[in-house]
């Protein structure tokens, strides 16, 4: 198949990763944001083919992951109102709040719904006009324009029962937290490349101007993230610091216009709590006033439904590159996807599944 096929081609990935491993000086710490490249890295083993060469180290890029546990626990609230019908993707039901989880509230009687698109959200608020249906509007800049047209949509349907629980978070605000911190050890990212097919490229641009790392954009199957870790390295190698795209076939600096209008026009930058990180200023979007009326935390008052993290759970410092899911003490026993302390033990795109999956032999149970 165009584009997969020769994308998973074992000879070029053998060779690139000969390549880095023969190119690099000092073995240097490299984090890719996206949870879809994390389970690609750990699946074919990509980590294993460069050896000492490069520390792969995995940061918040599960949108499931870095939902705060407040807001799931606004969710639960929610489910559990006898009028309203709450609208989720699948990976949102297991992952657990502060005492339940929205799988066990749908098992209780809940009206709890999984969808694959929002429009089915639309859709059952259409049908169902005696009912309050909330979509939880989780995710990167990937998602939210397909929330900001179920917005508009619902305006043009004129839909008094439709709102949105909103989660949305953005990515470059997350690096720059990172890179600020005391504690950071990462010197050069892999950006996501759908983030980066939306938004396009010119954010990763001040993030290298400002902290002098380079940042890569790369796709999601072997052959990409190796080119994009040969690129990394050859600029580390060279002293160099720049915004390069790898994902070219589907990235473009300027990145989707009409999408980015979309957003523009439903929602507003705004400061926005990540689970395990803490609150991250600018980092998330919310509905302007013009859009309150679809607004579920303004229609329902749940400002006041806060949580704290389990202290069992060391999502914080996997989700910030500090710690591996196997270093864990709770990894594969008392975590695991079908009892998980935390979110990245839940997301098909959690980092914890992904080494739960495909690396449990590195652990003595």
């Amino acid at each position: 198949m165009k584009y997969l096929d020769e994308y998973r081609d074992v000879k070029i990935a053998h060779a690139l990763a000969g390549e880095i491993r023969r190119r690099s000086t000092r073995p240097w710490v490299l984090m890719e944001i996206c949870g879809g490249q994390t389970h690609t890295l750990m699946r074919y083993g990509i980590d294993d083919l460069l050896g000492e060469s490069v520390q792969l180290v995995h940061g918040p890029g599960c949108p499931v992951c870095v939902t705060p546990l407040e807001m799931i626990d606004r969710a639960i609230a929610l489910a559990r109102l006898p009028e309203v019908t709450l609208v989720s993707y699948g990976d949102m039901l297991r992952v657990p709040g502060s005492e339940t989880d929205l799988f066990h509230v749908k098992a209780e009687g809940g009206d709890v719904r999984v969808v694959y698109s929002p429009t089915d959200a639309v859709e059952l608020a259409r049908s169902q006009p005696g009912r309050q249906v909330v979509f939880f509007a989780i995710g990167f800049e990937t998602t939210a324009p397909a929330h900001a047209m179920v917005v508009l949509q619902a305006e043009r349907l004129g839909l008094r029962n439709f709102s949105l629980l909103v989660s949305h978070v953005l990515v470059p605000p997350a690096i720059r937290t990172l890179l600020s911190s005391p504690k950071n050890r990462v010197q050069g990212f892999i950006a996501p490349g759908h983030v980066c097919t939306v938004v396009g490229m010119r954010d990763y641009e001040n993030l290298v101007r400002e902290f002098h790392v380079p940042i890569v954009v790369g796709g999601f199957e072997p052959i990409d993230l190796l080119e994009a870790i040969h690129m990394l390295v050859a600029q580390l190698e060279e002293g160099r610091a720049e915004v390069e795209n790898q994902y070219s076939r589907s990235v473009q600096y300027e990145g989707n216009r009409p999408a980015q209008e979309a957003v523009a026009r439903v929602f507003e930058v705004s400061d926005r709590k990540w689970r395990g990180i803490g609150p991250i200023p600018e980092s998330g979007l919310r509905l302007k006033e013009k859009y309150a009326a679809f607004d579920a935390e303004r229609l329902f008052d749940l400002a006041d439904v806060c949580a704290e993290e389990p202290s069992e759970c060391i999502s914080a410092e996997v989700l910030l590159g500090l710690k591996k899911p196997t270093d864990c003490s709770a990894f594969g026993t008392r975590c695991t996807p079908e009892k998980p302390l935390g979110a990245p033990m839940v997301s098909s795109e959690g980092a914890c599944a992904a080494y739960h999956q495909y690396r449990r032999h590195l652990v003595t149970l």
